[in-house]
């Protein structure tokens, strides 16, 4: 019985979300705060959304996460070469740049959302699914125009936020100081500085990518409020009414649990939430020159000139 016991506890530990774990606490910064200083990733073979032949399953058992992971490093690896050139050349890089990890998360879950329960991002809004489906219609007939037609990631501004696991450069450091906490994104060079003296919103007028952030300290969480997004973040298609609330706790030495709420009422039915651990590392967060080597946006753009002329356009 006892080892019956101490079995479900360490289970409860790995599934239960970070304000049910055991009570550990972070040490402190010099002005009190709880010490979130560090460089850590969020790297995770675990989607966004649960894939639909994993419907109404919210955990993996230990020896289907194994299985997953490994067809999952098959299926997304650079280094396959059985599709047609352009889905070839489309993978860019190699395995040796990339940074997508080597498992799951280790609650097994089987998607990073965990709100709603089905795991998927809420169904559109039937004004932002006519808005989508508008912007498709008009990006077929405009897709490179100018640098303007392409993505705030292709043309090196942002890779946005919430905080999302990519294919690579998932590193971020966070810095503390009295009154602010900064995180720096590796990918697209990302500086976030987040005050902490209480100060309200900037002006509506006034508008940026990653929104305008305030934060606090509930116990031993950072929550961080951001609105005032400009309508060209364009997270998952919403709008400049986006409302992100984040929370990093750091549940044991070597991670926080790192949750965002996403609410935009002209988006999304519903609002929803994800919960994703960032995991201490020793790598460094590394300078990523992106506008120095950003061959690729004129080469999009000088390939559609030529296609133009080519049409007689």
């Amino acid at each position: 019985m006892r080892d019956v016991v101490v079995a479900m506890s360490a289970l409860a530990l790995v599934i239960l979300p970070a304000g049910a774990q055991q009570k550990w606490k972070a040490p402190r910064t010099p002005d009190g705060q709880p010490d979130l200083q560090g460089v850590w990733t969020n790297s995770t073979l675990t989607p966004l959304e649960r894939p639909p032949e994993l419907a109404g399953k919210e955990f993996l058992t230990e020896k289907e996460a194994a299985e997953f992971g490994q067809r999952t490093l098959a299926n997304v690896t650079s280094e396959r070469r059985d599709a047609d050139p352009a889905v070839d050349v489309g993978r860019s890089y190699n395995e040796f740049w990339r940074d997508r990890g080597s498992s799951v998360i280790a609650s097994r879950r089987t998607s990073l959302i965990v709100d709603p329960p089905d795991g998927k991002v809420p169904p559109l809004t039937p004004a932002a699914q006519k808005k989508q489906d508008e912007a498709r219609a008009w990006a077929r007939q405009h897709t490179a125009d100018g640098p303007e037609d392409r993505s705030l990631w292709e043309r090196c501004f942002t890779r946005g936020m919430p905080i999302l696991p990519g294919p690579y450069n998932n590193d971020f450091q966070i810095v503390q100081t009295p009154g602010y906490v900064v995180i720096l994104h590796e990918m697209i060079h990302d500086a976030r500085v987040i005050p902490l003296d209480g100060r309200p919103h900037v002006s509506p007028n006034i508008r940026g990518w990653m929104g305008d952030p305030r934060g606090h300290w509930e116990g031993e969480t950072l929550v961080v409020d951001s609105t005032n997004f400009s309508e060209k973040t364009n997270f998952r298609g919403s709008s400049q009414g986006l409302h992100v609330t984040e929370r990093f706790t750091r549940v044991n030495a070597n991670t926080i649990s790192y949750e965002f709420t996403v609410d935009d009422p002209t988006t999304w039915t519903r609002p929803w939430s994800a919960q994703i651990p960032m995991n201490r590392t020793d790598e460094q967060v590394y300078e990523y020159a992106c506008q120095e080597g950003n061959y690729a946006l004129h080469d999009i753009l000088a390939g559609a000139r030529a296609e133009e002329k080519k049409a007689g356009k």
